[in-house]
């Protein structure tokens, strides 16, 4: 049996009216060629800028829908554009790539795929971040908002994005023109799974919802020598020490407390032998926040306390190097349009459910998705957490205080099942209703 979802106000008092008419989802036609797709994707992951097989699956979708489709935009970038008669340009993204980390869900599906990494090392390949989930979605709305153009007009530009991950996908196809070349959205959308949600529900969040990231690597240069005679020398290992704790005190003297701000160590390599004092220790440092004006602050007040230490401990640069400090990833917060986040929630909780819409804290993990509304245009964007734990492991984790397998785990299993068609509902009824709102 066929299963179809009525929203919104009937085809025959819309026609009488001269508007759209509503959408008519027939999700439980698509669910069996849904979950393949989505199976497909989660054995066959790809690494960031590798995606050529993925982009080639979306693009090839895309085609049998009657999009003009372009590949291979910002490395396997794919851009679907569906004229639809005269009204906005809505677009909607989905990030492709995947991550090195061998899958220990031990589902049937699961990926097998294995990699040799730049670094030598061995690694398994995973949709960890549930990119898959996204992508099947992004598929999903699609197909349903051309089956239901009648609902809508405008221009439909679907964009599918590599190398998230690294935080370069966005930037690549920003940098090839994607809003000069094929087209500038009056409205972006974008959804992402959610480890702390049970399937069948979505999050959202207006203003800031996730922070900006940048990645920053120390390298901090002494004189070497023996171990045993340290006053003839000077010891990076300990100057680095001495960067760690004092890099704490950006956060607590330098800024506000009512303004979110991380600064986390998260790499420290120094040294070779234990009778040795080398000549270099390197760092790698993560920075989160939201504010624009707190992440300058975080980068100067960094660059300005390793470089005192240095000096401090007689590094100059007419003896020695000091401190390198280099941005090797940087990517902005993601700032939800309050107008338009507020116009989604609405179509969300029309097509899912007011009870199925839950208010979301803005979280310190980061999405390059932000750079779509940070141009020069300021374009409006949101994007939404679409709920992908199993609904009775989510109880049982609520009741118990266990905790669930996070994003990025080698163990994260969305509920795939009761994700996507949440997805697809939610995106389809997002695009239509920003379609329509000048209607």
């Amino acid at each position: 049996m066929i299963f179809k979802y009525f929203l919104g106000t009937t085809l025959a008092l819309t026609s009488s009216l001269g508007l759209a008419a509503s959408p008519t989802l027939d999700m439980e036609s698509d669910k069996q060629f849904l979950e393949q797709f989505y199976r497909d994707l989660h054995q066959h992951p790809e690494l960031s800028f590798q995606e050529q097989q993925t982009g080639n699956k979306l693009a090839k979708q895309l085609e049998a829908l009657g999009f003009d489709v372009t590949k291979e935009v910002g490395g396997y970038g794919v851009v679907g554009l569906y004229a639809n008669g005269e009204g906005p340009t809505v677009m909607i993204r989905a990030d492709t790539d995947a991550l090195p980390i061998t899958e220990e869900t031990r589902k049937p599906y699961a990926s097998k795929v294995k990699v040799t990494l730049p670094s030598g090392q061995s690694s398994g390949v995973m949709h960890g971040c549930g990119h898959d989930i996204h992508m099947t979605s992004f598929i999903g709305a699609a197909r349903q908002l051309i089956a239901n153009k009648d609902s809508w007009q405008g221009t439909l530009m679907m964009v599918a994005q590599p190398a998230e991950e690294v935080g370069a996908g966005a930037k690549a196809m920003l940098a090839e023109g994607l809003f000069e070349k094929f087209a500038k959205p009056d409205h972006i959308l974008a959804l992402h799974v959610s480890a702390n949600l049970p399937a069948g529900t979505v999050g959202i969040k207006p203003e800031y919802a996730l922070a900006s990231v940048d990645s920053v690597d120390i390298s901090v240069f002494g004189k070497g020598g023996h171990g045993a005679y340290p006053h003839t020398t000077i010891d990076p290992i300990v100057l680095a020490s001495r960067i760690v704790l004092g890099l704490q005190t950006i956060t607590s003297r330098e800024l506000s407390p009512l303004e979110p701000s991380v600064i986390t160590v998260g790499s420290i390599h120094g040294g070779t032998k234990h009778n040795v004092i080398s000549n270099e220790v390197k760092l790698q440092l993560t920075l989160r926040s939201y504010n624009p004006e707190v992440r300058d602050t975080q980068i100067a007040a960094l660059k300005r306390l390793t470089a005192g230490i240095a000096m401090s401990a007689g590094l100059t640069p007419e003896l020695y190097p000091r401190v390198k400090v280099h941005q090797s990833e940087s990517i902005p917060s993601t700032y939800n349009d309050p107008a338009q986040t507020a116009k989604v929630r609405q179509a969300i909780e029309k097509a899912i459910g007011t009870d199925k819409v839950e208010d979301t804290l803005p979280v310190m993990a980061g999405e390059d998705f932000g750079l779509f509304g940070r141009t020069e245009d300021k374009l409006p964007i949101t994007i939404f957490w679409l709920g992908a734990v199993e609904p009775k492991s989510y109880s049982r984790a609520m009741q118990s205080g266990e905790t669930l397998p996070s994003l990025h785990s080698s163990k994260f299993a969305p509920d795939y099942v009761n994700a996507i068609p949440t997805g697809v509902k939610a995106m389809t009824h997002s695009a239509i209703s920003l379609f329509n709102q000048q209607r």
